[in-house]
């Protein structure tokens, strides 16, 4: 008997149901009546969220060369907001759920520890240190394309450097752009308002073009099987070893998953404090790695944080995509920003980065796809939010502690390599 197309699924509920269950919300929107809080902010997320990323999902172009669902949720919430579709109201409660009580956040440290601690532990070591050559490689080679590219199309090689590879490899808004503005508020000549206001449509639509380009790439490793692990990235790397077999969904393992993620997250924070110069998702990194690579986390925790770690991939994640649009990208900056030759030296900028990781990715065995990603893409996104887009779009989830390195750690190297460029080439901008 031939399946009817209101049983199909979108996202965790079957369309006959998510059709009345989006009438409603729709009409709570409308009237103002949506839930406060958190629960008011997970429904108009979610709701939309799934039905742009199902629609993604089977639309031709989008799913083949974008990135699919994730990417229809992104920007569907974007050109929402644009269009001023939400009253005012749901928009406060969009952005209290994104914002004030980072939902993004508290998914990203899900993903973080549930994907360290499911990691392959040889894949874990034998990446290590080697990880920082694919990212200064991606460094060197943006500045370069996009130096060259700003002096053959008249906008100047020091201005491309200072204002758009600058602020598109430096980790995002807070720990980039902000920092970065102040820097050269107290180095050159106006404030640090006003550079912010130079840097800010760098990081927009480096970020946009970051997450078109994970779709991209995700479709190159389909074409050419060769070049991409699959979301592994090392070559030659067993993972026979710590296969984990599926075990049925246990709520107990979903509570405690939730914590471990609360735990590690604290102890990140707690040494952030002492040294507040790296971000605390860079220490909880450090830490989760060293249990997993040391090997003294109990395997009983593992497969806690396991099943956590899949209900974030599964339940959560088109919320995050449709508030991550809502939130953070901005479509009347990206407007506003799009001249020719801006967005050509954006876009050679982050071919720049793509170029440099995947020739240093293969110096250290890493698959150009994923070190293109990782070293490349999420350098060049808009820090943690834009990674969690970029990996959506490139259907590599499991990325993400690679992803969290090049934002956290990769942003601090651009910030050093700010205070050496603007007393060299600076002067006068």
């Amino acid at each position: 008997m031939e399946k009817s197309l209101l049983d199909f699924n979108v996202g965790f509920v079957k369309l006959k149901y998510y059709l009345i269950i989006l009438a409603v919300t729709i009409v709570a929107v409308a009237t103002k009546t949506v839930p406060p809080g958190w629960l008011g902010g997970f429904l108009v997320c979610t709701v939309f969220g799934i039905g742009l990323t199902a629609l993604g999902d089977v639309c031709p172009i989008i799913k083949d060369y974008l990135g699919g669902g994730a990417f229809l949720a992104i920007f569907g919430g974007a050109f929402l907001i644009y269009l001023k579709v939400f009253n005012e109201s749901t928009v406060k409660v969009i952005d209290n759920l994104i914002r004030s009580m980072d939902y993004i956040g508290w998914a990203v440290m899900g993903l973080i520890c549930g994907s360290i601690l499911t990691m392959n532990r040889k894949l874990l070591i034998r990446a290590g240190i080697l990880y920082l050559v694919p990212i200064l490689a991606g460094i060197l080679c943006s500045f370069a394309f996009a130096g060259i590219g700003g002096a053959i199309m008249g906008f100047g090689w020091r201005e491309a450097i200072m204002f758009i590879a600058l602020p598109i490899m430096g980790g995002g808004t807070s720990a980039g752009a902000v920092p970065t503005s102040q820097l050269y508020g107290q180095a050159l000549a106006k404030d640090s308002g006003y550079y912010l206001s130079l840097l800010m449509p760098a990081v927009v639509l480096g970020n946009v073009i970051s997450i078109v380009c994970g779709g991209l790439l995700n479709r190159l490793g389909n074409v050419f099987p060769k070049l991409t692990g699959n979301g592994v990235l090392v070559e030659g790397v067993d993972l026979t070893e710590e296969k984990k077999e599926e075990k049925p969904v246990d709520y107990y393992y979903l509570g405690a998953g939730f914590i471990l993620s609360g735990v590690f997250a604290a102890l990140g924070i707690l040494i952030a404090k002492l040294v507040p110069a790296i971000h605390y998702y860079a220490w909880t990194i450090m830490i989760v790695a060293v249990v997993k690579m040391l090997g003294i986390f109990p395997k009983e925790l593992e497969d806690q944080m396991s099943q956590w770690y899949q209900f974030i991939l599964k339940v959560t994640l088109p919320a995050v995509m449709f508030g991550i649009g809502c939130a953070y990208t901005d479509l009347a900056v990206v407007k506003e920003s799009f001249t020719i030759t801006y967005f050509v030296i954006v876009l050679i900028t982050i071919l720049g980065a793509l170029i440099g990781t995947a020739f240093a990715g293969r110096l250290v065995k890493f698959y150009p796809v994923e070190s293109m990603i990782t070293a490349g893409l999420c350098m060049s996104n808009m820090g943690g939010t834009g990674d969690v887009a970029t990996l959506g779009a490139a259907n590599r989830m499991e990325l993400m502690p690679f992803a969290q390195i090049s934002s956290r750690i990769g942003g601090a190297i651009i910030i050093v390599v700010a205070s050496i460029l603007v007393p060299l080439i600076g002067k006068g901008l």
